[in-house]
């Protein structure tokens, strides 16, 4: 099995025993769209869930509460899509961490305001491949025109050339609340208490990347259920790489 597939699915597999859950709530002439768990159109929160959501809201203006360790590129962008398409105003809240195809999601907002003490994460696309050696390339190619779009919105926000943005994502590149809004990722800080954003980070699992900072890699052992349910889906990993 190809690395970057195994470690899409080892995300998916390290996050399984927190649910990722989307709900909305009306808030007056407003809503609140929580979306909190890994992109992803099986596992996780997926773009028709999300269209849906937007669907039931009906056009009114929706504050996105994001907190996401990231997923399949594909999805993301589907989903990107779909607030992009939204008619109502959006403006996402990245509580703890938008990571991976999570930026991609981030990006569909009119306006994005980020935790003080939240990260923001960009590297190049990965998605889950199946197929023989001409499927796979194909699936190449597409990931790289992917990179190419994704690559453009970051440089569109930032107003940095195209190399650097190639540079920070073929390096994994982690920025913090501070460095997000200056770079101009974000266009706000919000600022309260710290603890709640280093809670919402510091429950995911980050190993699946490289680079990820010390302190959003600690976090408790899962309790024995949870490891249970990482354990079966590690057995479907095992699975998919036998036939592969």
């Amino acid at each position: 099995m190809h690395n970057k597939m195994r470690q899409l699915l080892q995300l998916i597999i390290d996050n399984h025993d927190r649910d990722s859950t989307i709900r909305a709530e009306s808030k007056g002439d407003r809503a609140a769209v929580y979306m909190d768990g890994v992109i992803d159109p099986w596992f996780g929160i997926s773009a028709h869930a999300v269209g849906r959501t937007l669907e039931d809201i009906g056009g009114l203006d929706i504050d996105i509460y994001l907190n996401s360790p990231g997923g399949d590129v594909f999805e993301g962008r589907a989903i990107q899509t779909r607030l992009k398409r939204y008619t109502g105003n959006v403006s996402v809240h990245i509580d703890g961490l938008a990571a991976s195809a999570a930026t991609t999601v981030a990006l569909g907002g009119d306006r994005r305001v980020i935790a003080e003490g939240a990260f923001w994460m960009i590297h190049n696309s990965w998605t889950l491949g199946f197929g023989d050696r001409n499927d796979l390339r194909k699936t190449a190619d597409l990931l790289e025109q992917i990179d190419d779009a994704i690559g453009s919105d970051y440089a569109a926000v930032t107003g940095e050339e195209r190399n650097q943005i190639v540079s920070w994502m073929d390096g994994e590149t982690w920025f913090s609340a501070t460095d997000a809004k200056r770079l101009g990722f974000v266009h706000d800080i919000f600022t309260s208490d710290d603890s709640a954003a280093a809670n919402n980070r510091s429950a995911w699992n980050l190993a699946a990347y490289k680079n990820a900072p010390k302190a959003l890699t600690e976090r408790p052992k899962p309790e024995p259920d949870a490891r249970q349910n990482r354990a079966r889906l590690g057995q479907y990993i095992d699975m998919l790489e036998r036939i592969g």
